[in-house]
This record gives C-alpha cells, structure tokens and sequence, in this order.
C-alpha cells in the first residue's frame, strides 16, 4: 500500500509539473517579484522599476520572446511567494545558497557580489571584529541576518524591513553599522556620501534568479537566454552601465 501511495505521489507531482510547464510555454508573460528598494539592483525611479536586475531581467525576457509583469514586494516574502506559486520568478539580488535551493531553483549566476559593512566616516570601527557587541542595522529576511548570527554572534542586530532604513538608522546614530550587500553599499556612498565600507569584505557571494520548482522550463530558458546575452556583448553592455567603476 506504502509503495503504492509513493506511486501515486510521484504521478501526481509529475503530471502538475508538465501542466505548468505548459501553462508556462504558452504564456507570453513572466510574473517576476522583487524588492524594488535596493539601488542599483532594482528601486522605483518615476513610478518605473528601474536598475540592473530589473534591466537584465527584461533583456532575458526579450530574448525569450516573452514580456516581464513585476510584483513588488517586501524581500522576506520572495521565496515564500515562490513555493507559494504566486509568482514565476523573483529576482532581487538573491544569493544562490544551499538553504535556498532546498526549496526553489536557480538560474546560473549572473553577478558576483557579497556583503560588507557600512559605517560613518571617521567611526572607529575600523575592523569586522571591531562590530561585537555594537548596534549593526540588516534588512530582515537577508543573508546578513544569517551571516551575523553565525560569524558574530555578539552584535546586537536591528533588524529592518526596507533597505533604505539600514543605512538611515546608522546616519542618525541609532546603529553603529549596517551590514548589506556591496552594490548597494557603493551606490549609497557614490550617491549620499557621509559613510564608508570597511575595507574587509565579509563574504563573497553569486547572485541568481529564482524560479519555482515546478517551472524547469523556465530556469532553462532563463539559463539559455542569459548565455546568449553574454555571447551577443549586451550583458556586458549592462554591467557597464550600472557598474561604470567595476
């Protein structure tokens, strides 16, 4: 009886998988979610998403024949969304982490990034391990939430909904430092100024678009549409204008 209901299972998940396959290859849409709140990643500009993520993701959806329908939503809720089929893809400067892949699909990497952290000039945290015990301020949901907890169990996190809070806090002094993702950190100072990163850099991550898991099609298409990106020059064409300093 066991085996059968294992079976039966199997039968199941695959048949619900090639129907959304399906559903998938017939769709001329792509519903993407994404934080839009993390510059030059992705963030509003008029009332239009705008940055290098949302960029890259409609030159992939070009190249598939397909059009992007965005989802903004708070960055805690981009997986979740995911398992939950609200969404296709969700792309907003994602780490691809083993955690992560438990539950969703990763396109190939499309940018080396990783974590730093932000103080005001002439702070005197000068080191990573000068951060025990100080107030370092991380967007809830983040790979900065983890990495602390693990590495340096001693900060005391605040931890905040959007990412323009991270930085806020440490500029009115309510935390001693922000821990957050490189590009963005170098967007803020190239922008604000007033702060600085630490020269250590805490990790080095890739990010990647995540898709759910029910959906290969659509990874492998992604994967397929970012090579010929690379292949044709316009990825690179991106990069430049998003990282004119990288």
């Amino acid at each position: 009886m066991t085996l059968r209901r294992n079976v039966l299972k199997a039968t199941v998940a695959a048949v619900l998988a090639s129907a959304a396959g399906v559903s998938f290859a017939q769709s001329d849409v792509i519903k993407v979610a994404t934080d839009a709140t993390f510059p030059p990643m992705e963030f509003m500009e008029n009332d239009k998403f705008a940055g290098f993520d949302i960029e890259l993701v409609e030159a992939v959806a070009a190249k598939m024949g397909k059009k992007v329908e965005w989802v903004n939503i708070d960055f805690k809720g981009l997986v979740p969304g995911l398992v939950s089929k609200r969404f296709d893809m969700a792309v907003s400067a994602i780490y691809i982490t083993d955690e992560r892949k438990k539950v969703v699909d990763f396109s190939d990497a499309y940018y080396a990034g990783g974590l730093v952290a932000m103080v005001k000039e002439g702070s005197p945290i000068k080191t990573i391990k000068d951060l025990d015990g100080k107030k370092v301020s991380v967007q809830v949901g983040t790979k900065s939430v983890i990495y602390l907890n693990e590495k340096h169990p001693q900060v005391q996190l605040v931890e905040v909904q959007k990412n323009q809070e991270m930085f806020n806090l440490v500029d009115i002094g309510r935390a001693d430092a922000a821990v957050t993702g490189k590009p963005a950190a170098f967007q803020y100072i190239r922008t604000r100024g007033g702060m600085q990163v630490l020269p250590e850099q805490l990790t080095t991550e890739e990010y990647g678009m995540a898709v759910r898991k029910d959906l290969p099609q659509l990874t492998a298409s992604v994967n397929k549409a970012l090579a010929a990106l690379k292949s044709d020059g316009s990825y690179q064409a991106i990069v430049a204008k998003w990282f004119p300093n990288k």
